[in-house]
């Protein structure tokens, strides 16, 4: 008896999701990735003696030394100490332009996947109208709009990431609100706003949260893009794209200028892509028995 009352013992949604993902050694790795870079953010002043605006002239396009651990750029500044800067504005960047796109794209596919008819019709038009458009192409064209910024960069990045989130939990509504739960919620003369919060959005968590990982890396891509073609953070604050963009003169006089951004893109957008990919298998009920 003792054995059958372990074996039907309930087990929470979230702790079972928990243990699956740790037993992905990808999405491990793809943790201490990221939890390096935001250490890396975070400890930067204690890290290093140099400032992320100092300049030396005279020690410009050095190479990696016990003094400068990952060299100098053309103006001499301390390139781990930029890396180290810039790690806090792209994480920072990937987060609010996350959630601000989570947030509204969530509310938007909420209400269209809910109410169906008109309101569907004309949420899915401007989903479809701002989909037409190349993401990049899309966020250039508001930057260069609202004008060259940390926070024009931001909402740019979020603008074209709404629809993916509003389509993405439309879809998940509408599977839902013929569930036979929520015809019992109506029946029971349970408010609209009730329904949606109580039961709609909880049960559409699953893919919000894996879109919203994996579009981490999305949108610090976007933002290296926009610094490299300057329309992103402005100097002298460090920024990952800007640094490439920078370093385009010297790939080969310095080729340390160029690769050290370009890897710590890489590797944040990587670590990204396997939490996301380990979310994804964790909350997926077909991959729970494999």
């Amino acid at each position: 008896m003792a054995k059958d009352a372990e074996e039907i013992e309930a087990i929470s949604p979230w702790k079972d999701t928990l243990r699956q993902l740790r037993r992905n050694k990808f999405a491990i790795a793809g943790m201490g990735i990221i939890v390096f870079f935001i250490l890396l953010g975070l400890v930067a002043p204690l890290l290093t003696s140099y400032g992320y605006e100092d300049q030396d002239l005279v020690n410009r396009l050095m190479p990696p030394s016990a003094e400068h651990w990952l060299g100098t750029d053309h103006l001499g500044r301390d390139i781990f100490t930029r890396i180290a800067y810039g790690a806090r504005v792209s994480l920072q960047v990937g987060f609010f332009a996350v959630t601000g796109a989570l947030v509204f794209g969530s509310l938007l596919g909420i209400i269209a996947g809910y109410f169906g008819r008109w309101v569907d019709m004309l949420i899915s038009r401007i989903f479809d109208i701002l989909l037409a458009f190349p993401s990049i192409l899309l966020a250039i064209a508001i930057v260069a709009i609202l004008g060259a910024s940390l926070q024009n960069a931001l909402i740019a990045i979020a603008v074209i990431n709404i629809p993916i989130f509003g389509r993405l939990v439309r879809s998940k509504v509408i599977s839902l609100r013929e569930e036979e739960f929520i015809m019992a919620a109506r029946a029971q003369g349970m408010k609209n706003g009730r329904i949606i919060f109580h039961h709609i959005l909880p049960n559409s968590t699953a893919p919000i949260i894996v879109q919203a990982t994996l579009g981490f890396g999305t949108a610090i891509l976007e933002a290296a893009a926009l610094g490299f073609l300057g329309l992103g953070v402005q100097p002298p604050t460090p920024e990952w794209g800007q640094m490439l963009a920078d370093s385009r003169d010297f790939i080969q006089l310095a080729p340390w200028t160029l690769i050290v951004p370009g890897v710590s893109i890489m590797l944040v957008v990587l670590g990204f892509n396997l939490i996301g990919d380990g979310l994804r298998d964790a909350l997926d009920p077909k991959m729970k028995n494999s």
